[in-house]
């Protein structure tokens, strides 16, 4: 069997080893005859999957029993909205610190539900940058402050991790989560969609601490609450179990690769990897981000023209290397290089980079 090298933004690589565990378990999952898809999410078996992920999620972050973790769907887009529903009182105000398409979109979510703050990067409709801490001023009497972490489209990721000031600090860290170590205890609240670091689509995961959760809203459609998720475990209906399983021995993979300190290490090296055969190319290659805000997930880069572009990518997919192609928005070509996808998955991909630039120089 040939694996593809694939470079999807997402859904994206998911670990052999996790792939592999699941394919064994497809029929019976622990001994129960059934997969883990048709047994019930009120028995024994599921429920203990289900609180081992949560506990492990924890593990891993490290965070502790005051960080409660919850297994939501509509992906991290529907947090645009849930966020400000459960978060944003009327009358008040939040802050949002926009380095992307998808903080763009955020903003424009949370603007439904009340006053907006936002300090945008966006010049010309592109984001090449992010900023410094003396150019982020926030409102003190904010009810949260926002941010992604990283930005799949433009390529760009935040290399420190900035003061948020006094009001409550979420995270948007769907494109990086858990493929570097972060300082959990600026933040109270964090999500992410599974489907490029921690599984499959179909899941998305929230932690939120309980004071901050303790003011979040009770007057609002009861799927849509943080408070009832919580009180119910994440099983108030049908959750997505095989979402939920899969993200359950990601988790697993990601403790016995080290856990955040281990995956840094890595993803270091994959990232110095391929922008040194970007930056070494002559220009044949061209990153178009600052190099102090180059992302480590979502790497970004232009050849001399659309034609050229894509003949890349028709070739790289004929040499079994897929997803290459930029974002419809921007164009351009990107390399989605998660947690699952290996050093080794990153130097074959330099090597057809200089194969196609020796053939098409």
């Amino acid at each position: 069997m040939k694996r593809a090298i694939n470079f999807n933004a997402g859904p994206a690589a998911i670990p052999m080893e996790v792939l592999e565990k699941a394919q064994a378990e497809m029929f019976d999952w622990k001994g129960t005859g059934m997969s883990v898809m048709e047994v019930s999410h009120r028995g024994k078996e599921y429920e203990e999957m289900h609180n081992h992920a949560q506990a492990s999620f924890r593990e891993i972050a490290g965070m502790g029993e005051d960080w409660k973790i919850l297994f939501l769907t509509g992906g991290a887009s529907s947090q645009f909205f849930m966020l400000p529903l459960n978060l944003l009182p009327e009358g008040g105000t939040a802050d949002y610190l926009v380095t992307g398409h998808w903080g763009k979109a955020a903003v424009k979510e949370a603007k439904r539900y009340g006053k907006i703050n936002s300090i945008s990067t966006e010049k010309d409709g592109v984001f090449r940058s992010i900023p410094k801490q003396s150019e982020i001023t926030l409102d003190p009497s904010a009810a949260y402050v926002h941010m992604t972490s990283n930005n799949t489209i433009f390529g760009t990721q935040w290399g420190y991790w900035p003061d948020l000031g006094s009001a409550p600090a979420v995270a948007d860290m769907s494109s990086d989560i858990f493929s570097r170590p972060f300082p959990v205890d600026k933040f109270s609240m964090i999500y992410a969609g599974a489907q490029k670091n921690l599984g499959p689509s179909g899941v998305t995961v929230v932690a939120i601490k309980e004071g901050f959760l303790a003011k979040a809203k009770e007057d609002i459609p009861t799927m849509l609450s943080y408070k009832v998720a919580q009180a119910n475990n994440s099983l108030y209906n049908t959750p997505p179990c095989f979402s939920i399983y899969i993200l359950d021995l990601t988790l697993d993979w990601i403790k016995k690769m080290g856990g955040l300190k281990g995956l840094e290490r890595i993803n270091a090296e994959k990232g110095s990897v391929l922008y040194s055969a970007i930056d070494s190319s002559g220009g044949y290659y061209n990153c178009p981000v600052d190099r102090d805000a180059r992302s480590l997930m979502n790497v970004v880069f232009r050849l001399k023209g659309e034609e050229l572009e894509e003949r890349f990518v028709k070739e790289a997919k004929a040499a079994g290397i897929i997803g290459v192609k930029g974002h419809r928005s921007v164009g351009g070509i990107r390399f989605s290089i998660y947690n699952a996808s290996s050093v080794q998955n990153v130097k074959d991909a330099v090597d057809f980079m200089k194969a196609f630039q020796k053939r098409n120089g």
